[in-house]
């Protein structure tokens, strides 16, 4: 039973203005939609046109190498912190941190990088 009332849209999605249940996309051939809740039925017309765009956050798919960089190391309190550069803290997002450069692996292969954020303390190391 068609209303006179049509879908309201939100982005690509449309939904059932009688209840307000997402309604899902029409299967090839429908040339109606209903509404699984109250049985409004919306023209599958309504979804022609629409473009379906997604988007997703950086982090939102780890790496397992992202979550080697993310290793914590011990807080470094005092002493020389090394040299302040603009690095972006992985635990409080701040733009500054404390570097030091250091050859843990054999003599060919890159160095170590230890990070230490001026804010949060938060240590954090970097293979090369």
């Amino acid at each position: 039973m068609a209303s006179t009332s049509s879908a309201h849209k939100v982005g690509s999605l449309l939904f059932c203005p009688n209840c307000g249940t997402l309604l899902s996309l029409p299967r090839d051939g429908e040339s109606f939609v209903t509404c699984e809740q109250c049985a409004y039925q919306e023209p599958a017309s309504s979804y022609e046109n629409v473009v379906i765009t997604t988007h997703s956050h950086p982090e939102a798919f780890p790496s397992a190498l992202r979550q080697k960089r993310k290793t914590q190391t011990k807080h470094h309190d005092t002493g020389d912190m090394g040299t302040l550069v603009s690095e972006k803290c992985p635990a409080c997002g701040h733009m500054e941190a404390y570097s030091k450069e250091k050859q843990l692996r054999s003599a060919d292969e890159g160095s170590t990088i230890f990070y230490t954020c001026t804010s949060c303390k938060h240590g954090w190391r970097v293979n090369n």
